[in-house]
């Protein structure tokens, strides 16, 4: 029952703060104007600008930012215990996660859908400009690099989930044309591509479960990566309507299915008590954590960043979000709202990773008669002589071993942990335990996807940003732009990470995810305190959020260089220290700039955008070119 009560709490809490703090936000702060002319209209070409029903932008919106971030995060922070990690999830992301993302959406919405790092150079000093998308394009980077080793991953640990993830294309692009082209109604296509989609799952797991071996060069994360950031330059090139909407629209629906389905798993197993939260200790004391595990605080803020705030999210608020959005007062639903629907992810995988994980932990064996289908057995342990499989608090011992050194927990357990915990809690609901995972797996897959082809997207108009500031012609164009974002990002995944094989280069740089994420999101806190603080309101609820989201990353990159046991700069890990350090000065140069310019900027507005050049050819969609 405890479980039931804490997912119960966490979500009518979460409900509660849309209805309240949102609406004061998007009635008495941000002034939300249904007759503003958007840049979705102002600015149409119908390839990065298009005006766009509320539930498809909420669908992008929700799947891009809800990658593999609050999955990951949380299943790592369990170790430190199951309740700092949800009240962290559960008032960052009401009272920062929500309110930075809802804020970045808004403020582009009113500046022709610029990136805030644009806005930034107009808003707080023109040398920021220039700091804040050098702080982009590096994120950016990160996200290319980690998101594509995550799906490459999930691909080689569960080969069911290849089918459906890539069949999902051809529907996507089916039901873009169905919309754009036919100007079809959406509800009776969503329902069959609905259909089509678990139909897809099921045959991933019986009947086509992708043979990874048959994949050149024996390594089958090298070979997915390289595919992946393939279809990531086709995805960011074409017209968002193609397939970046559609697919993210039929992904969202998916997506949410799978998790109405954890949410019913934890109603039935709440109420037949088949699972206890407390299989997870609510607390683990320093002594019982594993060898070499960093301090709670500040590191639990950095490790759950996705879920409770995130600096990405900024990016795709002002980045794809506000020039998707047909009308203004839409941007609570999506920019307030998707973010808290990524609070109920990251409050489910804790669940997941907690009482999901006490239900028993299973194996894979192949099918005697079909060795290519994998079914679960339960794994068995000896007690007293008899064969037992393990439940409860020893199941979730199985999974966090406090006798493995920290640094031995990797990318594949905490995934592993999530999936067959989740998979645990849709047996729950009668669903065989094999198609339950397919399903989790799907989930990972296609939510850190989603992310993928929009980061690439995103790091486009970062570039072309960036050329058009340096005047580097060739860097505005699109396709230019394009390749230089996929081609870094291969050559930094390709890599081979310290004892590992080609293609874990994410991991190089994942220790800097966390607090990079995290200082991106205390810089757009400040492009929202000064858009409003130039307009004379109230700027008092942005104080300790953004205060909060300056300090603590700089305070645990400072752990992450310095600690003597963990630390990077102790164990030679120099790269890491040279970036760490470059960027916490980056940080100080942007917040010194700021302060500066906090006396000087009270209720005077910032420069006027240009007046836009008319388009002919686009008067009869109502629009023109920026």
């Amino acid at each position: 029952m405890s479980t039931l009560i804490v997912a119960v709490i966490a979500f009518v809490g979460y409900l509660v703060a849309y209805h309240t703090y949102g609406r004061w936000l998007a009635r008495k702060v941000f002034r939300l104007d249904p007759e503003a002319v958007v840049p979705s209209v102002e600015c149409r070409d119908d390839i990065d600008y298009c005006p766009t029903n509320r539930q498809v932008v909420f669908g992008h919106h929700y799947t891009s930012i809800a990658g593999t971030g609050p999955i990951v995060g949380p299943a790592i922070a369990v170790f430190w215990g199951w309740l700092p990690a949800l009240l962290w999830v559960l008032f960052g992301c009401i009272f920062i996660g929500a309110v930075h993302d809802f804020g970045a959406l808004t403020v582009s919405l009113r500046n022709r859908g610029q990136t805030v790092g644009d806005i930034a150079g107009r808003l707080i000093a023109p040398r920021v400009r220039y700091l804040f998308l050098l702080i982009l394009f590096f994120s950016l980077m990160l996200v290319l690099a980690v998101f594509g080793l995550v799906i490459a991953t999930i691909f080689d640990m569960y080969p069911e989930s290849v089918f459906s993830v890539w069949f999902a294309m051809p529907v996507a692009i089916a039901m873009g044309f169905w919309v754009h082209k036919f100007n079809g109604k959406l509800l009776v296509p969503s329902l069959f591509a609905l259909g089509l989609m678990y139909s897809a799952v099921y045959m991933g797991v019986y009947v086509f479960p992708f043979p990874n071996d048959w994949l050149p060069g024996g390594n089958p994360v090298v070979v997915w990566t390289i595919v992946l950031l393939i279809y990531c330059y086709v995805a960011s090139v074409l017209p968002v309507w193609v397939l970046l909407q559609p697919r993210d629209y039929v992904n969202s629906h998916q997506l949410i299915v799978a998790l109405g389905l954890l949410v019913l798993g934890i109603v039935v197993v709440g109420l037949t008590n088949q699972a206890d939260i407390n299989s997870a200790p609510a607390f683990v004391p320093a002594h019982e954590r594993p060898a070499g595990a960093p301090p709670i605080l500040p590191i639990l803020f950095i490790t759950i960043a996705c879920g409770a705030v995130s600096g990405f999210h900024c990016l795709v608020s002002s980045g794809t979000s506000s020039k998707q959005l047909a009308n203004e007062k839409d941007a609570q639903f999506v920019g307030y709202g998707a973010m808290l629907m990524e609070g109920v992810l990251a409050v489910l995988v804790i669940l997941a990773c907690s009482a999901g994980v006490g239900m028993g932990k299973y194996v894979k064996q192949p099918v005697p008669d079909r060795p290519q289908v994998q079914h679960y057995v339960p794994e068995l342990v000896m007690v007293d002589g008899q064969a037992q499989q393990l439940k409860g608090r020893a199941a979730w011992r199985a999974r966090y071993d406090p006798q493995v050194p920290w640094q031995q927990f990797g990318l594949r357990p905490q995934l592993a942990a999530f999936v067959d915990g989740a998979g645990n809690l849709l047996a729950s609901l009668g669903v065989p335990l094999e198609f339950g995972i397919g399903i989790i797996a799907v989930l990972v897959a296609s939510f850190a996807a989603t992310t993928l082809d929009t980061a690439t997207r995103l790091n486009r108009y970062v570039i072309q940003e960036l050329g058009q500031a340096t005047r580097l012609g060739p860097l505005t164009n699109k396709f230019v732009a394009t390749g230089v974002a996929v081609g870094l990002g291969l050559i930094i995944a390709m890599l081979p990470a310290p004892g590992q094989r080609m293609g874990t280069g994410g991991l190089i740089l994942w220790p800097l995810f966390g607090a990079t994420n995290q200082l991106l999101a205390g810089l757009a806190f400040l492009v929202t305190f000064f858009y409003l603080w130039r307009r004379g309101r109230a700027v008092w609820f942005l104080v300790a959020p953004m205060t909060l989201m300056l300090v603590v990353p700089v305070w645990a990159l400072m752990v992450q260089i310095f600690h003597p046991e963990i630390g990077w700069l102790p164990n030679g890990q120099y790269m890491l220290c040279l970036i760490g350090l470059a960027t916490i000065a980056l940080q100080l140069w942007m917040v010194t700039e700021a302060l500066l310019m906090i006396p000087r900027a009270r209720r005077v507005l910032e420069e006027a955008l240009p007046p836009l050049k008319p388009r002919p050819d686009l008067a009869a969609a109502g629009g023109r070119s920026c």
